[in-house]
């Protein structure tokens, strides 16, 4: 899934449009918000009510993303290629552990 490049050399790319400090906080508590609504969206198999709380966390996940990038200046990467999609998850763990 991530061609030729190695997961550090995507991260390194995905770090260059994750520059400002406004876009960074709002990507580290976004990514995770909209990680969270899948959860809870499976959860909604068994609790019905539980799609308007995804719904809800994955919006709102979104809004932090696109505020970060307005901020930033640039587009998200994701618009460049699909795959930054996961790189983006992968850059956030890499934060948590202090790797990015």
């Amino acid at each position: 899934m991530l061609g030729n490049r190695s997961r550090e050399e995507w991260i390194a790319q995905y770090a260059t449009s994750h520059q400002n400090p406004v876009n960074r906080a709002c990507h580290t508590v976004g990514i995770p918000l909209i990680l969270l609504s899948f959860g809870i969206l499976a959860a909604s198999l068994v609790y019905a009510q539980a799609w308007h709380w995804a719904l809800g966390l994955f919006l709102v996940g979104w809004v932090f993303q696109f505020v970060g990038h307005a901020f930033e200046g640039k587009f998200p990467e994701f618009f460049h290629d699909w795959r930054f999609l996961f790189v983006g998850v992968m850059w956030w763990w890499a934060k948590v552990n202090g790797r990015a």
